[in-house]
């Protein structure tokens, strides 16, 4: 019997509120209350699908999004500016019509972390940003293939001098414990063999180059096979080795599930599914949204909120699209929150989960509230308004129970009637909105998704 079996719901786990938003929350940084009704009132495998396709968003994204997205990072690389960078990367998440692939790409981007302080060439990082993008779905053999010769990867981890007679063992070392297989499924020998088959690649003018005087032609012995292996050879390699299919499967668990949600067995069987289908990494993530184990109280608000989803969550919830904040702004807070993005703290990337939380960090997302109900984010300053989408329920404490939900994934009704009563001495709905607002975001459920 499968351990991925498909949700369905039934009277102790029913398709509901809590679950829909639960989806959107963990894939896509949250949805507004039109996404949520709509996938309340359909199946839960029609609203995974959507996901899937990208078709999830029904408000809030541009008709010509791809260009302006391409003109803003294009502008962003000419000006030199990291802080535009980061913004032009929050726009896509904020934006785009296929949030789940910025999900995505936000995942490999730690887990191929590499960071512009060392690189310093933005270009190299933003053509890294969209390789990692065009291939987030894809059978993960092409994401390494394409990563291992990608120039800010090469940079990052000291490619260039990695050559015949003195090898470098930066790129091997990360490739094998970090990237595709994990700790303990290699030797050093490996390592330093694979080093050798690496001589030679380097980076010209912002793209790959293999110069072969400076490879080193003798046989190598990696992983008991020996011959006279090429860089290319060494890829190959390691995605035939069998923990590297455990690495994606990992990897994958850890970006979908809380602490503790997915046993050993269940990762294995996720692992031997990949294994089987040439590491499809679309085929694995269907099979995790779409499961029982996904939709299961023991995942919904387990993890800690990431960073980039407190910053964008609420932003989508208050259907901020009337009244677009500024990304450059919001790259700044995402800094306080303690994800620089382009900028992973060192080769294994963030440790992320209750590492996300520190006295700091949780002083800045009570910031961030207070920024965001007082129009700070916007120029000129322009506070939330009441969600068009709340027309239809216009009562007080019916609007609330619906943010409670979309900012922190439910919380106590009477905790939230006590919200609205003791702010009835506001003068506006404005006011009110934006009290209840500050208040859910620094509660402790919101902390979580």
């Amino acid at each position: 019997m499968s351990l991925w079996n498909q949700y369905q719901p039934s009277s102790s786990a029913p398709w509901d509120l809590k679950r829909v938003v639960h989806l959107h929350r963990r894939t896509v940084f949250g949805a507004c209350w039109n996404e949520v009704q709509r996938d309340v009132g359909d199946t839960p495998q029609a609203a995974v699908s959507r996901v899937l396709d990208g078709t999830c968003r029904s408000d809030g994204t541009l008709v010509d999004f791809e260009n302006l997205a391409k003109t803003i990072g294009d502008a962003a690389v000419d000006s030199g500016s990291p802080e535009r960078l980061k913004a032009w990367w929050i726009y896509r998440c904020l934006y785009s019509p296929r949030p789940l692939e910025e999900r995505l790409t936000l995942m490999w981007h730690n887990h191929f972390a590499t960071s512009h302080e060392k690189v310093r060439d933005l270009r190299a990082m933003k053509q890294q940003n969209e390789t990692l993008r065009k291939y987030s779905s894809a059978p993960f053999g092409e994401l390494v293939r394409a990563i291992s010769h990608d120039p800010a990867t090469l940079e990052w981890l000291d490619a260039s001098s990695n050559r015949a007679g003195t090898p470098n063992e930066n790129l091997a070392r990360e490739l094998m414990e970090l990237f595709v297989l994990g700790i303990g499924n290699y030797t050093e020998r490996d390592i330093s063999e694979a080093a050798r088959a690496l001589t030679g690649w380097t980076t010209r003018n912002g793209n790959f180059r293999f110069v072969e005087d400076n490879h080193d032609d003798e046989p190598k012995t990696i992983f008991d096979q020996t011959g006279k292996w090429t860089g290319d050879d060494l890829v190959r390699m390691l995605l035939e080795q069998k923990s590297c299919a455990h690495r994606v499967a990992w990897r994958l668990t850890n970006e979908f599930f809380g602490e503790n949600v997915v046993s050993d067995a269940a990762l294995d069987e996720i692992a031997d599914g990949l294994r089987e289908r040439h590491l499809d990494v679309r085929w694995a993530v269907e099979t995790i949204l779409k499961s029982e184990l996904f939709f299961s109280d023991a995942n919904i608000q387990s993890r800690v909120t990431d960073p980039v989803s407190f910053l964008i969550i609420p932003l989508r919830a208050l259907e901020c699209w009337r009244a677009s904040p500024r990304t450059i702004v919001l790259a700044d807070w995402l800094d306080k929150f303690g994800q620089k993005l382009f900028y992973p703290p060192n080769v294994g990337g963030w440790d992320g989960g209750r590492s996300w939380l520190s006295t700091r960090t949780i002083i800045a997302r009570a910031n961030y509230a207070t920024a965001l109900t007082n129009g700070q984010l916007t120029n000129p300053a322009r506070p939330p308004a009441m969600p068009d989408s709340f027309a239809v329920i216009a009562e007080s404490n019916a609007c609330f129970c619906a943010l409670s939900q979309l900012l922190c994934g439910g919380t106590n009704s009477d905790e939230i009637q006590k919200i609205v009563t003791g702010s009835a001495q506001s003068t506006s709905n404005g006011e009110l909105l934006q009290r209840c607002v500050q208040e859910f975001l620094t509660r402790p459920e919101a902390q979580l998704h």
